[in-house]
């Protein structure tokens, strides 16, 4: 199989068909669109959990894995609460890096205000390179439990701040020197701050309280794989018009001097909201400092449209992310 995250077909039909589900508490399981999953613990209450994984030895990796965990469990509507980390580690590896890969995880965690919860770190022959597998832990009342399913057609769709954020942020970090050789230091530099940007949990509250019906984060596959598991999951059509989606000149730069594709590339930072009222809740998002745009709406159907001035074409379904190519 290709490198990144496993095609819709093969999700289909290799995992989700082969899970049951048999548990009465268990209100939301895996499925193509839906990142997290929710437990009813009591009367009302609800645990909402999210897991990912990253790979790699850069400063980067930790953080990137906790904001993924952490943006699914804001699009469900929760507050995050904690996160337990499983820590894989080759032969080669020194304490030092650990402690730090440590020290990084407990510095965003205290930025977010959650807790470390525990988890497990082993050395291992199986990996050659460290493997991070993160799972984030919060909580909801159940009657505020947001899913994609809810979507119904007519809605506008919004977009927060601006795609491709988590890529240029790592791509600016890992390949500074060569960015140095095309762009000044300043630009890099300001590239490699748009870490800043990466957590939703700002705007998926106030989208919670202008009243969105459904919200789903930017991460592996970029806008064009977030569309399309929003239509899936809400079995429902879209039109968007490709000029309203709002990106960054530093995006567009540094995705254009390695050949990759903006609307491809890994987003986290980015949430894809669905609303009755799309512009009621960008004045809302504005009022608070963040931005956004309404990017389209939802459809009759299960048609998946994009316009770009005259020019209109049918999103494909996702492919691997853009970032593979160089990281």
């Amino acid at each position: 199989m290709r490198i990144g995250k496993l095609p819709e077909p093969v999700l289909i039909r290799s995992v989700l068909k082969e899970i049951s589900h048999r548990r009465a508490e268990v209100l939301a399981g895996p499925g193509v669109g839906r990142d997290s999953a929710a437990v009813e613990i009591g009367p009302g209450e609800v645990f909402v959990l999210s897991s990912d994984s990253v790979t790699g030895e850069g400063i980067y990796t930790v953080s990137r894995g906790v904001y993924a965990v952490v943006n699914d469990l804001a699009a469900s509507g929760a507050e995050p609460v904690g996160i337990m980390a499983t820590v894989l580690l080759p032969k080669k590896t020194d304490e030092s890096y650990l402690k730090h890969r440590m020290r990084e995880l407990e510095r965003i965690c205290r930025e977010l205000h959650l807790e470390v919860l525990g988890g497990h770190t082993e050395v291992t022959e199986a990996v050659n390179q460290p493997v991070f597998s993160l799972t984030g832990t919060g909580k909801i009342k159940k009657q505020n439990l947001m899913s994609v399913s809810e979507i119904k057609p007519g809605q506008d769709l919004v977009l927060t701040k601006w795609i491709g954020l988590e890529a240029t942020a790592a791509i600016a970090r890992e390949k500074k020197a060569e960015l140095l050789e095309r762009f000044s230091l300043a630009f890099v530099e300001e590239a490699s701050n748009f870490e800043q940007y990466l957590s939703v949990l700002p705007e998926a509250q106030i989208a919670v309280e202008a009243g969105v019906t459904a919200m789903h984060d930017l991460r592996t596959g970029g806008i064009f794989g977030a569309l399309w598991e929003m239509a899936s999951g809400g079995d429902i059509g879209l039109e968007v018009d490709l000029r309203s989606i709002p990106v960054r000149q530093e995006t567009v730069e540094i995705c254009e001097a390695f050949g990759l594709n903006p609307y491809q590339v890994t987003s986290s930072g980015s949430l894809l909201l669905a609303a009755e009222n799309g512009n009621h809740l960008v004045r809302a998002l504005s009022q608070k400092g963040i931005h956004g745009a309404v990017i389209g709406k939802t459809t009759e159907g299960r048609e998946r449209i994009l316009r770009n001035q005259g020019e209109v074409r049918y999103l494909d379904k996702p492919q691997p992310d853009e970032l593979h190519k160089i990281l």
